[in-house]
Formats: structure tokens, sequence, C-alpha cells
């Protein structure tokens, strides 16, 4: 007699959001909010291949945004984790928090793996997270 392997259930959506685990607890919805703004990952893409702090009119001469916009951008990555600032009087320099976003996702990306290995969710099976 030949038993059959029964295949987990899957999960409605609803009973999918509602569920807790190492996903939900990684994904950092203000990082993924702040990258989410062309403008911002033109500005930060620019500081990144820069490779040291930068002003705020050296990454506005980067791009073509006006000196506030990039202020207010700028600002924007700072309060999501991704920049910080040292104030020098009145200059203001940025540096990449590169080592950290990069543990971000990378954390992220290590929580899907393990949630969902590629072979059951792209069967339908429930991710077990």
């Amino acid at each position: 007699m030949m038993t059959q392997v029964r295949k987990p259930r899957s999960l409605s959506i609803r009973q999918a959001a509602a569920r807790s685990g190492p996903v939900r607890d990684k994904f950092d919805t203000a990082l993924f909010a702040a990258l989410a703004d062309p403008t911002r990952a033109a500005l930060l893409a620019c500081m990144v291949r820069c490779g040291r702090p930068c002003t705020v009119g050296e990454v506005a001469s980067c791009c073509s945004v006006d000196l506030s916009v990039v202020s207010r951008h700028l600002r924007a990555l700072k309060e999501a984790g991704v920049l910080e600032s040292a104030r020098d009087g009145r200059t203001v320099a940025y540096r990449v928090r590169a080592a950290e976003v990069c543990r971000t996702l990378r954390d992220l990306a290590d929580a899907i793996e393990t949630c969902c290995p590629s072979v059951g969710c792209e069967q339908g099976e429930s991710c077990g997270c």
C-alpha cells in the first residue's frame, strides 16, 4: 500500500497577515518607504558612489535637484536610518550607513529564504512563517 504525502495547508492572505514571524519582524517599512522615492534613491546612489560623507551642496550638484529638496530627502533618509549626519558649524555632512543597511537587507533576505524555500512557495504551499 502506497502512502500519500500530505501537502501543508495553504494560508489565506488574512491568516498570513495575522502571523508574526521572521519576515514580519525583519521587514523595516521605514527603510523601504525611504528607498521607494526615485529622487531619494538617486541621491543615495550618488552618495554610495562617492564613498565619503557629503554635504547637502555636494549631493545637490550630483543630481539636478534643488538644494532645499535635497535637504528634505536627506533628512528622510536619515530618519529611516540610511544616513547619519555630522555638523561642523553651519555645514552638515551626511554619510551612508552602508554596513547597517546591508545588514538589514541581508537579515530580511535570510528570513525570506528560511521562511519560504523556493520549492514550497512556488507550488502554492504554506510557507510556515
